[in-house]
């Protein structure tokens, strides 16, 4: 009986242990509140990701971020810059970019919501941490004006080589602009054009560049961003300056996980194949305009470089540390 018994127990432990053992995630939202139009970015050892506090437009006076060493477990830092350091901002700060330089980290946002012969636009503010507290650079905006249509807002800054580059707009319309060595002004193309419009077919709002190897991913929201068909799309050049001809979506709603999932980020780790998308969305059966939270997941690629779709899930993704010279 005792011989039996142990068999027993001995194929018990062996069962067990066969047991595939559950890889931990970040789970989707990555945090608590409600946050939108995220900006993911590595600086040294760390991911951080700065949104936008969705909220009634009068109630968007400040920016948080978020910082984490493994994708799992993030950290808020609490009103990074708000209104009373940006004296020309006084609602709708929207959609930050963010990029280091220097020595300095450089915060770009939007305020204002602004419209023609209005103050507002896209501002920059600095800092010598990435947590800040940020301080405004400029004292005004740095694009106030309506130009090719587009809204000043939604701000990215792409560099590559030794050129910093602008996409923004809103309004369906999208303008590239370069930025001066100190990102106080910008400066003209090697035609002496100032503005560039790039917008391809479908856009909304929301742009963002990424190069791998030497093709140019830009990508984009369409639909609209308090409704369910919220999405993203994405075009393939090699130029930063197109043409940029529509490829398809890649992220977009699934009615059993969330709705107007979009406006977007990549997070790329030089040297690897890792790339991760940051992004919003809303939870299901919520009709509130500004409940939207901040989610992530992986980004694959086909045999031609192709993005496939990605499936939204709750589950995010899995942990993955940094080396410490992984800054991009």
């Amino acid at each position: 009986m005792k011989k039996v018994f142990f068999l027993l127990f001995g194929a018990g432990i062996l069962l067990y242990s066969c047991q595939p053992k559950e890889v931990p995630t970040s789970g989707n939202p990555l945090f608590e509140g409600w946050y939108a139009d995220p900006e993911g970015i590595i600086y040294g050892d760390t991911y951080w990701i700065y949104p936008t506090w969705s909220d009634d437009y009068e109630k968007q006076t400040f920016f948080d971020c978020f910082s984490s060493n493994d994708l799992l477990t993030w950290t808020k830092h609490a009103s990074i810059i708000d209104t009373s350091e940006v004296k020309w901002a006084q609602k709708a700060m929207w959609a930050p970019s963010v990029i280091q330089k220097d020595g300095n980290y450089y915060f770009f946002f939007a305020a204002n919501d602004v419209h023609e012969g209005e103050t507002g636009g896209i501002g920059v503010a600095v800092s010598d941490r990435p947590e800040g507290p940020y301080k405004d650079l400029l004292g005004k905006p740095l694009i106030n004006e309506i130009v090719n249509g587009a809204q000043p807002i939604d701000q990215f800054v792409f560099r590559d080589g030794d050129s910093h580059y602008m996409y923004y707009g809103g309004w369906g319309h999208c303008n590239i602009v370069k930025l001066n060595n100190d990102f106080t002004a910008l400066q003209p193309f090697d035609d002496g054009e100032m503005f560039k419009e790039v917008t391809p077919e479908g856009y909304v709002e929301g742009p963002f560049m990424f190069k791998k190897e030497d093709t140019y991913y830009f990508m984009w929201s369409e639909g609209g961003w308090t409704g369910p068909d919220y999405s993203v799309a994405y075009s393939i050049s090699d130029s930063p300056f197109g043409p940029f001809n529509r490829i398809g979506k890649i992220l977009q709603q699934d009615s059993t996980v969330a709705t107007g999932a979009g406006h977007h980020s990549i997070i790329h780790i030089p040297a690897s194949d890792d790339y991760y998308m940051v992004y919003h969305r809303r939870p299901l059966n919520d009709k509130a305009g500004n409940h939207r939270v901040t989610c992530m997941e992986k980004i694959t690629f086909d045999e031609k470089g192709f993005i496939h779709p990605i499936k939204i899930t709750f589950e995010g993704v899995q942990a993955n540390k940094l080396p410490a010279t992984a800054t991009n």
